[in-house]
Formats: C-alpha cells, structure tokens, sequence
C-alpha cells in the first residue's frame, strides 16, 4: 500500500519519502513505528505519563474495594503482568497490593475479599517454584472455606505442550471447590499472551468497579491503551533493532554439536539488564520452509493478507509472523476442520497420543499429511499460531561488556520423515544471520534467578551445556564487584576436547581465584555416561558443608531431564551427607527456595 498525495494531509515530497521508507521497513519494524508515532500524539496532546496521572493532583480517589494480587512465575512475564494490573487497579481508586506468592502467607487467604491469580505452569503441569506452598496449602486439608472470597485466574502457558496451563486450571479449580466466587472466567494464554492478557485484566477492573459501586473514574478499557504512550521505551511489544556484533562457534573439531556465541550492541537503547535476566528476540522462520508451504498449497506467496493487525503478504506472514516449526492442539483441531481428515480429529481424542505425535513435526508436515482443498492465503495465517519472542539467558554481565548483551545458542537441528528440521531462532542465529544484521530484542528480567545479595556468600553453580550461560555472567558480574564469595561450578558436555563451552575464560576464572571450584561431567568421553548429578552425589559431603555455610544454589538448563535429575540428587546429598529422611529434605530444599538460595532457570 503506497500513500497518495492527492487523498492525504501530506505533501508531494513527504508522500513520497514515507512511501520510500516503508519499502524498506519489515514488519515488526512497523509495529514500532505505530508504537513511536501513537507515543509522540500523546505527549504532544499533554498524555500523563502514567495511568495513575489520569486523576489531577490532590483530587481524592473514589473508595474501592481492595485486590491483592498474587503471582507465580518462573521467568518474569507473570510478575510483569501482575504488576501492570495493580497499577491499573489503584490508577481506578482500588486499592492494589501485587505479592509473589513466596511471599504470601496462605493463611491470610480467609481475610481476604477480592484476589487475583496470574501464574505460569512449569514442567509436566507444575507450579513454578515460587507457587509451591501456596498451591499446596490450598490443595491440602487446612485450607479454609472461601465462601466469603471473589477471585480471578490467569494462566500462562504454552499450546506446545501436554499440560497447557495446568497451574492456572488448578488453581481455579481448587478456589471453586473451596466455595469462592470467580469474578471473571479464566483466561488461558498461549506465548502470545498480550491480547489475551489485556482483555483479562480490563475484564477483571470493570467486574471490581461494579463491585464497589464506583463511578466518575476512568474506565479499565481506556486504562489498557496507556502503554502506547511509553512506546519510546524498548519492550516486548516494541523491540529494540540491535546489531550483531559477533557470532562464533563455542565447539571444537570433530564435535557433534554447534553451540554459538553471539554478541549483540544495545548502543542507544537505554536497555539496562542483570545477571540472570534473558533476552527476548523476535525470529524469522526459514525462507525455504516459507516457500514449500507456499507451494505446497498452491498459493500466490505475494497475495496480501492481514495477520493480526499488520497488512503484509503471505510470504511476509509466513516469515515473521506465524509459527511453521511447531504444531499445537488449536492449530490441528483448525485444520482437521478445514481437511475434514477423520484420522486426524481422531488423534485430538488421546492428549498423550496427540503429543507423541506432534513431537518432531511441523505445519508442511501437516498440510501434506491431511491435504486441505481451496484454502486461501488468509484462511491459512488464521489457522497458524502467532510466531512468538524466543528467550535466551544472558551469558554477559553489563558491568563487564558495557552497551553488549551475549548469547551463548545451540543450533537445533534433526532429521524426520526424511527431511532435515531446525529450531527457528536457533538456525537462524548459526545459519543466516551475518554480522552487522539487526535484530529485534528486548530484555526480560528474572527476580527469581539472581546473584546473592551478599557478595560474601558462596554460590554453586550446576550449568550442563548451554545452562552455562548465566553463570558466565554471574562470573563476569562478581569479578567486576571483587566479590569474596566462593564460587563452585559443575558443568557438563559430551568431549571435553571439543564442548567445554568457554574454557579458556573459566580456567582462567580458577587460575586467578575468582572460580574456586570445578567439576565436569563429559557423558561420552568414557564407556559409561556420567552427568552432573552424578558429581553432586560423589561430593555430597562438599555440597553439604557449603549449603550449611549459607551457599546459594543455582540450577540452568534442561527441564525435562536435567532439572528433576539434578533436583532428586540434591535430595539424595542432603538425606546422606545431612542424615535427614526424604520428607525433612524435600523440607530443607523448600526452605532454600524460601530463602531464595535454591534458584532455577530452567527450559
């Protein structure tokens, strides 16, 4: 679409020099664009900078009632959305107080009138750890009767997997079986939550003001359109173009695998970040994937369409806007309607069967698989799931590299049904991303998966393969700081010659002290694999002592297998080289996480 001069405000020069300009752009570039420009309308118009500015100053707030909001998060996006709803809610005259739920005392449960609970779900349809006690006091005998309460629930998750949501389900569950009154259905949100989320919480704020009666405050709906006035600052959804500055393989000759170091300029951003945070970047899918389903189907790879609110082509859509390379439940329920394929809607009868399947498969496997006749360029991107941000733990301390962040990415890449497959941020960052491309990113912070707050104390650190990423810069973080505490790291690979990921820095680590410890594991450098929960359990005497001394404990990486290896290992150090029985070290760990000295960052 070009702008005509003659059907617009604008003049001839300026017609054509946008119209220049949007030529070159892409589309999530136009999405910023939107952004910036609705920001500029507002501030030129006199906008507040908050939402809470929509009352003048030393007016008196409506009374409203009171919400307590309650969040479980593993990586941030839960607590992000909670404290957005609190802000909203006080900015209406209600009295708002947002919680991490490891720091609510369950008990206060039975005084309170209207809460709100946003959580992720974590693992095979668990609470995030910080949820643990509260899910479990509410699923146990001594939860009291809520009769007296009204709540809402917001789950996220991810379609991707079996237990969609689970957490979120749960917890609705268990407050309607304990009499409470649900304020608002249940929203359940898939990775690209924003919508969904936004509608939610506008929802939730006009249920609240009917509660109490309130009237002459500004409404939820308009409430939810404040963060276009802050759209100069670099977030999820208005990312920041960052260049790239360095992209290395981390392996040696001869290894099986390909893990990169990445290097991106945050120059003239603004974006700040921390040890444990991770950096959110927007993919593009493979050009070659893009044009087989395009031929696969038949269709016009410029025909125009319109995904979400962006006008694009389909080529365009399918690039950067829908996600090819996973299949979820919506998706195959979609199109199992339009083939009318009965084999295919059988299989959404069996959630284990269905996921077995889906496992290894994408959307060109499903269209040649279950052929649908006639479909059209827009009836295919409605059916797709939106492409969302891939997250990366951060592998820099900022204090170290300045206005860089680094990546530490292992290309994924497998063979099915006779072709070759690839994750599709991580080919994209090994295979076609050269340096000096921009990308879109933004930081997502992780309160829970952060450097003690006493430089004395001691840390260990368990990072198999790209696990090891944060702990780079928590390494890079404390050598800045000259922090005295010690440092243990057990990390591992498959060779030693070829995968110990940043050798070279960690060795020096320990010639210099800053790393007093090391332990590896190389799986296949001998006849019988060995793993990291292997050395936590040989040296469970050391592991003790250093937790009795204060030690915070940090585990990164895999969540299927790794994590709950390396949780029951720790479970087995602590009953052998503590003396306690299963239950009073599930206890002990539990306190850990209490104290915020178990820590996880697991995907």
């Amino acid at each position: 679409m070009k702008i005509d001069p003659s059907n617009s405000p604008l003049s001839a020069d300026q017609a054509s020099g946008l119209n220049r300009l949007m030529e070159t752009l892409a589309p999530h570039q136009f999405d910023w664009l939107a952004g910036f420009i609705a920001g500029h309308q507002a501030a030129q118009a006199g906008a507040p900078s908050s939402a809470a500015a929509t009352q003048s100053a030393g007016e008196a707030s409506p009374e409203g009632p009171s919400l307590t909001v309650l969040y479980g998060s593993q990586t941030g996006n839960g607590e992000g959305l909670a404290e957005t709803l609190g802000e909203q809610a006080n900015a209406l005259g209600i009295d708002a107080r947002v919680l991490d739920m490891a720091d609510y005392k369950p008990r206060q449960l039975k005084s309170e009138s209207f809460v709100a609970v946003i959580t992720s779900t974590h693992g095979e349809g668990e609470p995030p750890d910080n949820a643990l006690d509260l899910y479990e006091f509410i699923h146990g005998r001594k939860a009291p009767s809520l009769k007296h309460l009204k709540y809402g629930v917001l789950a996220l998750g991810d379609t991707s997997y079996e237990h969609y949501c689970q957490t979120g389900k749960d917890f609705d569950a268990a407050f309607a079986k304990l009499g409470a009154t649900a304020l608002v259905e249940r929203a359940d949100c898939d990775v690209d939550y924003d919508d969904a989320a936004d509608a939610w919480i506008a929802n939730l704020l006009e249920q609240l003001q009917h509660e109490a009666g309130a009237s002459g405050v500004p409404t939820a709906t308009s409430l939810g359109a404040a963060p276009a006035a802050e759209a100069t600052t670099y977030t999820r959804r208005y990312p920041f173009m960052a260049e790239v500055l360095d992209n290395q393989n981390l392996n040696g000759r001869g290894s099986s695998k390909e893990t990169r170091h990445v290097e991106f300029s945050l120059e003239d951003s603004g974006l700040s970040y921390q040890p444990g945070d991770s950096l959110g970047l927007y993919p593009q899918n493979d050009p070659a994937l893009v044009a087989a389903i395009i031929e696969s189907l038949k269709l016009d790879p410029d025909a125009a369409v319109t995904a979400g609110d962006i006008d694009t082509t389909l080529a365009g859509a399918l690039k950067h806007h829908r996600e090819l390379t996973l299949l979820t439940r919506p998706v195959v329920e979609k199109w199992a309607e339009l083939s009318g394929n009965k084999a295919l809607a059988e299989r959404l009868s069996d959630n284990k069967a269905l996921t077995e399947w889906l496992y290894g498969r994408d959307v060109l496997d499903l269209i040649e698989g279950s052929p649908a006749a006639g479909i059209d360029a827009q009836t295919l991107i409605d059916t797709l799931r939106k492409l969302p941000p891939r997250l990366y733990s951060i592998a820099s301390s900022q204090s170290a590299v300045d206005d860089e962040v680094h990546l530490t990415v292992a290309a994924v890449r497998y063979e099915n049904g006779g072709r070759q497959r690839g994750g599709v941020a991580s080919t994209w960052l090994t295979d076609r991303l050269a340096d000096d491309t921009a990308v879109p990113v933004y930081i997502e912070a992780n309160k829970h998966f952060r450097l003690p707050e006493d430089d004395a104390a001691p840390m260990i650190m368990v990072g198999p393969g790209t696990g090891i990423a944060p702990f780079r810069a928590f390494m890079q973080e404390r050598e800045e700081r000259e922090a005295e505490g010690n440092n243990w790291l057990l990390f591992g690979d498959r060779h030693f010659h070829s995968d110990f990921l940043y050798q070279s820095e960690w060795l020096a680590w320990r010639r210099q002290g800053v790393v007093d410890r090391i332990d590896v594991a190389f799986s296949r450098d001998q006849g019988e694999k060995v793993y990291v929960q292997q050395r936590l359990r040989e040296n469970a005497d050391e592991v003790w002592r250093w937790l009795e001394r204060g030690a915070h404990l940090y585990v990164c990486g895999d969540a299927e297998r790794m994590a709950p290896d390396v949780h029951q290992a720790l479970l087995d150090v602590i009953m052998d080289a503590g003396g306690k029985n299963l239950e009073d070290a599930t206890d002990y760990l539990r306190e850990l996480t209490r104290q915020k000295r178990y820590q996880r960052d697991i995907y």
